[in-house]
């Protein structure tokens, strides 16, 4: 079951704090999720051979921990068609075409290895409602990390349930920045969709990767954190 992390909810003014019951399954061992990584391909997508991503488990072996290959190597729109829900396949909204070009924002720091673990995971579900301007400095405040839009599909691959109708989830450790610098004012997203609008209906319950404006609220949608991320083979 997802942690749920105890934030100072002092940092957003007037916001009750909500705890959304959830109940999935553990993430799998970091063994299966390399079998699983191999049997859909990802360790080609992110330019590894199957034996490379066998090795990784060389390193730490924590109980909960989600590996995940370097988005620099396995990109968001090539991962995303791999989840599945309701036998509907992942996809991207149709307006967010650049999402290889979100990069990891300041406040995360990626170790540089292929492959590196991420423990600690937890979906945010207190901090619905809340917009990702205002979680942000909450999330790291409490010492923990926000999730990247590839790391948040891993989970995704890896422990399926944990992305359910109503109780979905943000990542908003990604963002894309204009050649000034400032950050653009989408911030991703992962949940079901409805199959409305540009969607189209034969999208509806399939897990769709999209994007939220960095000030608005969303009662749905938690916030993707972690504890922290260490190299798989050290």
């Amino acid at each position: 079951m997802p942690t749920l992390v105890a934030l100072d909810i002092r940092l957003r003014p007037n916001c009750p704090e909500v705890h959304v019951p959830a109940t999935v399954q553990a993430l799998p061992g970091l063994s299966q999720q390399v079998e699983r990584l191999i049997a859909l391909g990802v360790h080609e997508i992110g330019r590894l051979s199957a034996a490379e991503l066998r090795a990784a488990l060389a390193g730490p072996k924590d109980t909960g921990a989600l590996l995940v290959i370097h988005p620099d190597r396995a990109p968001a729109s090539t991962l995303v068609s791999l989840l599945e829900h309701g036998g509907k396949r992942g996809f991207v909204v149709v307006d967010m075409g650049d999402v290889d070009d979100f990069s990891p924002i300041e406040q995360v720091a990626l170790p540089s290895a292929p492959v590196y673990v991420i423990s600690g995971l937890d979906r945010g579900d207190h901090m619905a409602n809340w917009s990702p301007e205002e979680a942000l400095p909450a999330i790291t405040a409490a010492g923990r990390t926000p999730l990247t839009v590839v790391e948040g599909i891993l989970w995704v691959l890896q422990q399926p349930d944990i992305l359910a109708r109503g109780h979905c989830f943000m990542t908003i450790g990604s963002r894309l920045r204009a050649i000034n610098g400032s950050p653009d004012a989408r911030t991703p997203a992962l949940w079901i969709s409805n199959g409305t609008g540009r969607d189209g209906r034969a999208n509806r319950n399939a897990p769709k990767l999209g994007w939220c404006w960095a000030g608005n609220r969303h009662t749905w949608l938690g916030f993707a954190s972690a504890s922290g991320r260490v190299p798989a083979t050290s």
